[in-house]
Order: structure tokens, then sequence, then C-alpha cells
């Protein structure tokens, strides 16, 4: 299932009046360090160190065998390629695991970003920071062979299913907004999956990368039902970060560089699969 300049610096120079090459008039102000995204004056968890976090677990394509340190899989190669834009080697990066819901919460954090499908949204925003997308994905909806849901190709076709998603997510926002009818709501993914597998709900919605995923190994006999229509800009994953954190425009600078240079082009590419075999559903 294998399927872009420099880092953007933002500099702030107060202007200072002396009196005879040393006094200062009433009205000045001193003169402030210019803010920048070099790496000794980056104000991060811990000095000289980068913490990256992410889900536990965490999950194919976008980390391998629940393996972020090995910089296997789609989010985990982008880590460490924004670690290395914003000049950290990858022993010095640091990873530690959060929960989806507790990570989009108000409040400082114990990472300098997270990254685990975050969709960037109004909502989200006045709680935390983003720096800019990574990924554009689509819903998709996964279910197995034989279920009430199999073979449907239209949006109208589901208002009686019984779908899921985890709390929190986008993909829990699209059951109500796109098709209609009471979701299921499940903690976190994993207890989704786990629910489907039981045949307890007819279909699970994530973004397409996961729906893949899913159907092709983790549930019996698999199958993406399709994916919801666009609704325009699509599902925008951003990488998080506290509220009014000093680091934001440094990574969202990390980001842009990584998109202009090619390098997230070809992340993608190697680790996101295609679209072939997820057909759009019809409104």
């Amino acid at each position: 299932m294998k399927k872009r300049f420099g880092i953007f610096a933002v500099v702030v120079i107060a202007a200072a009046l002396t009196l005879s090459g040393c006094a200062k008039s009433d009205s000045a102000t001193s003169e402030e360090s210019a803010a920048s995204c070099a790496k000794a004056d980056l104000a991060t968890v811990t000095a000289g160190k980068l913490t990256i976090a992410t889900g536990e677990p965490a999950y194919y394509p976008y980390v391998i065998d629940d393996k972020p340190e090995s910089g296997d899989g789609f989010e985990a190669a982008v880590a460490y390629a924004v670690a290395k834009q914003l000049g950290f080697t990858n022993d010095e990066v640091v990873w530690v695991r959060t929960t989806f819901d507790s990570a989009v919460t108000p409040g400082d954090k114990t990472f300098d970003f997270n990254l685990q499908q975050f969709s960037i949204t109004p909502e989200r925003q006045t709680a935390v920071d983003f720096s800019s997308p990574y990924y554009t994905a689509p819903q998709a909806i996964v279910s197995y062979k034989g279920s009430k849901i199999d073979g449907k190709s239209s949006l109208a076709d589901l208002k009686d299913a019984k779908l899921g998603a985890a709390v929190g997510t986008t993909s829990l926002d699209a059951i109500s907004t796109q098709i209609g009818g009471k979701p299921q709501v499940f903690n976190d993914n994993a207890a989704a999956v786990s629910a489907l597998k039981n045949k307890q709900i007819d279909g699970l919605v994530v973004d397409l990368p996961t729906a893949f995923y899913l159907s092709g190994v983790e549930v019996p006999n698999g199958i993406i039902v399709g994916q919801l229509p666009s609704t325009g800009s699509g599902d925008q994953f951003g990488l998080l970060l506290t509220k009014g954190s000093k680091l934001t425009s440094c990574v969202t600078g990390a980001v842009d560089a990584i998109t202009a240079d090619g390098t997230l082009a070809t992340i993608t590419d190697k680790w996101l699969a295609a679209d072939a075999g997820a057909p759009v559903l019809k409104p």
C-alpha cells in the first residue's frame, strides 16, 4: 500500500534612541533580539532536542509497525523531514505518545509538535496551533463483505446504516453532515475497528489511507464501500502545537520548505496509496 528556500524566519527589531551614546530618552525602547528559527534559538520542550508526539498505537501507512523512531511510514517520514529542516539530527528527535482527544484540548503540551492525522478545523484552532497542511485526505467508509452496506453506491443508501467513528474526529462530523443519522461514537480508532470486526456496526468512517490499511489488513474480508464526496478543500492534516507556541511559525516554515523542494511529494508518493478501488459515493 505504498503508494515541497530555507526556513521561514520572523525578524522583530525594536528601535532604540540614545542620548550621548548611552543614555536613553524617556520615549525610547530597548533593542530586542531578533526572533530566529536557528536550532539554538528554538524554544523546544527539551533544549537541544525536538520532541514529537504521535498516537498509541500509530497505524500503517502513517507509522510502520508502531515504531515512529524508524522513520518508516508517511507521518514518521514527514516528522523527520521537518526535524531536519529545523536543524535536528535523527538522534536528537524524541518520540512521545498521546491520545488524539488529549492532544486537541487546550493547555501546555509535553511535545513540540504532534502528528496523528489532525485535521485543521476552526474549532480546533481556538485551542491549539497548526502548521501549514502536509496532506489533504478524503473520508472513506470501511466495511466487510456481505455487510448491510456492501455494494452501496450513494449516500442515500447509507442513511439507515449503523456507522461509527472515533470521538473528536472530522470523520465523526462527516457522518452527521454528509450522510445523516446518529453515528456510533468510539474513544479511538482501535475501539471502532474492534466493533466493526465484531459486526456491531455496519461501517467505519476514516481518512482514505487508513481505510486502505484497515480493509486490507485489519478487518477480515474488509472492503472500502467508497469515498465521501469532496466538500471543497478536503480534510487537511497539520502538525499540532500548543496554542501560541513560539515554534509555530518555524514549524510552518519547515513544512512549507519541504513542500517547495519536493521532499513532501516524494514522501507522499512512497507511503500513501492511490485512490484506485475506492469509488466516490454519489450524493
